[in-house]
């Protein structure tokens, strides 16, 4: 039946400082919370120590944000399914956030080994008066070591309740997806960042996060392969397709860098795990 995994983290504001609480079962933990930017908010790293999942494993994350409460979290490397013998890995995340609570979900990107079936699911719940920052990075296959995604299945679900869904099958079998223009492109790294709040966002912030998006996707050289919408008044949508992870994550937090400090008026503070 492969490992499960279950993590709850529930997030609320004790005298004026975000206090974390968990419970776990099975093999996914979580760093001590850290505070580089104050008592406000927290900043978490998960750990799932056996580094990947194989056919049959499924990891279960719950988040719930109480009012007031902010929340980073992050991963310190990508989450790895493995080649499968037909069974399929599972990752499903969801989160609750409530009023005045802000999360910022930002792990780092899931790898989709060749002969992998996956399934990566991720939904929030933002109640009115909630925020949230959140990305989504898949990379097909281990193109540096000359391992292709040939063989195999990724699913993908990504939703912002009753805002904003996403989901889709990449399947290598799949070519038209795979090669065409129309699809992928041979690109092997695909992106998604959002930018969202529980109730429409103010016409002019809504402006102002979509400006600083195009004009950082513009000045980078993916900008021939990024584009940013806002399909809602409550989302802003960023997307990248690239040949590396690396080009792609370097957009991706530089915008997201802009949106905190323009957009929150927060301070570009980045989590300590990515400078290790």
């Amino acid at each position: 039946m492969g490992w499960q995994a279950k993590l709850t983290l529930d997030y609320c504001v004790e005298d004026q400082r975000c206090v974390a609480r968990h419970v776990h079962e099975g093999p996914l933990r979580v760093l001590k919370a850290l505070y580089p930017e104050g008592d406000r908010v927290c900043h978490h790293v998960l750990v799932h120590p056996p580094s990947g999942l194989v056919g049959g494993d499924e990891l279960h994350i719950q988040l719930n944000l109480q009012t007031g409460a902010h929340a980073l979290i992050t991963t310190p490397g990508a989450t790895r399914f493995y080649g499968s013998d037909g069974l399929t890995a599972k990752q499903q995340v969801h989160a609750q956030v409530a009023a005045d609570a802000t999360l910022e979900w930002l792990p780092l990107e899931a790898l989709a080994y060749n002969r992998c079936h996956a399934h990566n699911q991720a939904v929030f719940h933002l109640a009115p008066g909630s925020r949230l920052i959140a990305w989504d990075v898949t990379a097909l296959g281990l193109p540096h070591a000359d391992q292709p995604f040939t063989e195999g299945q990724f699913q993908q679900h990504l939703e912002i309740a009753g805002i904003w869904l996403e989901r889709g099958l990449i399947d290598a079998n799949d070519k038209r997806l795979l090669h065409s223009p129309l699809g992928l492109n041979r690109h092997t790294c695909q992106s998604t960042l959002v930018f969202a709040q529980g109730h429409a966002i103010e016409a002019s912030l809504r402006e102002q996060v979509v400006a600083i998006a195009r004009e950082l996707c513009e000045s980078h050289p993916l900008r021939l392969q990024s584009g940013v919408t806002s399909p809602d008044e409550r989302v802003v949508v960023v997307r990248v397709l690239s040949a590396q992870v690396e080009n792609a994550m370097a957009l991706l937090r530089s915008i997201w860098l802009q949106w905190r400090q323009q957009g929150w008026q927060l301070p570009a503070v980045m989590p300590r795990i990515w400078a290790m």
